[in-house]
């Protein structure tokens, strides 16, 4: 906006000739001299102050001020999910963005000579002056909108005579750095609006779910009559006050020559149509947020994400978060009802191909707990950790799906005796091929293998595939006597899926800021990182646990491939499975790690779940075959 859009006022109606011409039918000429002397001394001590205040702020930072901005994020289709933000929820706009309605609103409302004084107006400050000397304290102000700017980003809200000429020395001294054009853009994107929204544009998708850019004269005046109190004036709380203002700004105008009489009557008749308030609005998906918000933290710092303006493009698919969500909550409920003793779940689903985290879901009631399990709990897999050790074994090329192995009784010595351990029906069922013993979940051959191939081997491929918690290669590490989160397993097993090549996982695709200069590119770089013979033969495997195995409950009609997982005592119980498009862990369990009763197992009551939101994220995609091992070299 610049001063040509105000229309020049004529004598009769200036704000500097109504001041003198109401003073002097109240006191005369005496009182009106001495007004207009005490204003012109105080605009020249202001002056003088200005070369004296040498502890005031620099006020040459504004040249490169950007005030704080909220962050918005979004799913992978341009969803917004949610905003994120500190004290101020604010999206800026650049002048030329912003509507000329609200510019001339504000300023008339506000400061109507704007364009005309250096910082202060010396009549305005007479006038509070005479005011505040006769009440003994600052009651009425005389701010313009250059002092009302330096008030929000430098100074404190209290109301002495210091501050105030404070607010006077740097209002001259950022005119002299700053155009007034400048100057009101910072206004306008500085200032509170009521309902946490900082900022015309924020306040402007509030009020009229609209841009500032679109504000009708109606809409501006309704806007402009709320600054001096937001929360009184607001139409939410109270739309007859609201109007009032509305009314007063409009009348202002008009008066100024700024709008016609036909023009004011106009926006008075317009029917206002409200949005609602979104300041305080939660998240879409709380546990999509909080998992993005901890990975844009680590990466910019706390600060830069609420106050950057950073615009978030997840990796998320929101329908496909509403099926899991919807699904968590859902089978929450039947699992309580069928006697498992079961507070917490999580799931997450990850696009093997990609390793974007397309759902993800840390808890049954995000209100009751914000705790984020999907990323935050580290639980025993139990028998979902099986499969490393298998891995480990046709990597070297010395194992096939059909290598035998015996399950039989045997014991181990260890630092504190000896250690017997034992499947989980307590019974041996001799030689068996891998095939068998992984589709049937036997724990003595997994011990076994998981010995003849090198405990140290087997935390060498977990650490490959990102499991990242303490792990001793103790005899018991192949039953997953270790912690992880169910990111990390589904991460694992997304790096099986995708016959070895990995990518890290992400919740993020893009990042950039507000004015659309990228600031983070997680496009997938993926590396060969398993050897993909092995990988492809340990698939095969584990389509025989769906197929044939502990794990028939998860059957989806296409070719699938996972593995149960129950921990000693019932603690935590699991399903892990996969197709070429997807992979997905589901974890059941209890936080203060209860046990969830006899006979609770991942095979009965966790492959279900993994079915059933399997079933709905694979709608309409069509199914696909694994490729076979033979497609590959076998290692040597």
């Amino acid at each position: 906006m610049s001063s040509s859009i105000i229309h020049k006022k004529d004598k009769g109606s200036s704000p500097s000739f109504k001041f003198v011409k109401d003073i002097t039918k109240v006191t005369g000429g005496t009182l009106l001299a001495i007004t207009m002397l005490g204003s012109a001394i105080a605009a020249g001590g202001l002056v003088g102050l200005a070369l004296s205040f040498r502890n005031l702020p620099d006020v040459r930072v504004l040249r490169t001020y950007i005030p704080a901005e909220t962050s918005y994020i979004y799913d992978i289709k341009g969803k917004l999910l949610s905003s994120i933000h500190g004290e101020a929820n604010r999206e800026v706009a650049p002048l030329d963005k912003i509507s000329p309605d609200i510019k001339r609103a504000v300023i008339a409302i506000e400061d109507s000579n704007f364009y005309y004084h250096k910082g202060i107006n010396p009549i305005s400050v007479g006038r509070a002056l005479v005011v505040n000397y006769q009440k003994g304290s600052v009651r009425e102000g005389s701010s313009t909108l250059t002092m009302q700017l330096m008030k929000n980003v430098f100074l404190s809200r209290q109301r002495t005579f210091s501050r105030k000429l404070a607010e006077g020395v740097l209002a001259i001294r950022i005119e002299q750095i700053l155009t007034k054009d400048q100057i009101l853009e910072l206004y306008l994107n500085q200032i509170y609006w009521g309902h946490n929204n900082y900022g015309v544009q924020t306040a402007a998708r509030s009020y009229f779910n609209k841009s500032a850019g679109t504000l009708t004269l109606a809409e501006s005046a309704m806007m402009a009559g709320l600054i001096k109190a937001p929360q009184d004036y607001s139409p939410f709380v109270n739309r007859k006050q609201a109007i009032e203002q509305q009314h007063t700004v409009l009348r202002r105008m008009r008066d100024l020559g700024w709008i016609t009489p036909q023009e004011e009557a106009k926006a008075r008749a317009q029917k206002i149509t409200l949005g609602k308030i979104k300041s305080f609005q939660g998240s879409a998906s709380p546990y999509v947020t909080n998992a993005a918000s901890t990975e844009l933290i680590k990466r910019f710092g706390r600060d830069a994400v609420l106050k950057g303006g950073m615009r978030v493009q997840t990796t998320i698919d929101a329908k496909m978060q509403t099926m899991a969500e919807e699904t968590v909550v859902n089978s929450h409920r039947r699992l309580r009802r069928q006697g498992v003793r079961a507070d917490q779940m999580a799931l997450v689903a990850i696009d093997p191909r990609t390793h974007f985290i397309k759902a993800l879901v840390g808890g049954v009631n995000p209100k009751k707990s914000e705790f984020n399990r999907a990323i935050q709990a580290i639980r025993q897999p139990g028998s979902a950790f099986k499969p490393f050790v298998y891995y480990t074994a046709f990597a070297t090329g010395k194992y096939t799906p059909n290598s035998i192995v015996s399950d039989t009784p045997v014991r181990y010595r260890e630092a504190s005796g000896y250690y017997y351990p034992k499947n989980y029906d307590s019974s041996f069922s001799g030689a068996m091929s891998i095939r068998k013993a992984l589709e049937v979940s036997r724990n003595i051959p997994a011990i076994k293998i998981g010995r003849a191939v090198g405990m140290n081997k087997v935390i060498e491929t977990c650490r490959t595939l990102g499991i990242n918690s303490p792990m001793e290669p103790v005899t018991s590490l192949p039953l997953g006597a270790i912690g992880v989160t169910p990111l990390e397993m589904a991460n694992a097993y997304a790096t099986l899926a995708n016959y070895g090549w990995k990518s890290e996982p992400t919740v993020i695709v893009r990042v950039t800021d507000s004015n659309g200069n990228v600031l983070l590119d997680n496009t997938p770089k993926p590396q060969l990182v398993l050897e993909p013979w092995a990988a492809a033969s340990l698939t095969s495997v584990m389509q025989g646990v769906i197929n044939n195995g502990t794990g028939k409950a998860a059957q989806i009609g296409r070719p699938a491939a996972g593995k149960t997982g129950t921990t000693s005592s019932e603690r935590d119980i699991w399903f892990v499975g996969y197709v070429p498009q997807l992979a997905t862990a589901v974890w059941v369990g209890n936080d203060n790690y209860r046990p969830l009763g006899y006979g609770s197992t991942g095979g009965t009551f966790v492959a279900p779940i993994w079915r059933d939101f399997m079933t709905k994220a694979l709608k309409g995609t069509p199914a696909q075959n694994f490729r076979p091992a033979s497609d590959f070299d076998r290692p040597r």
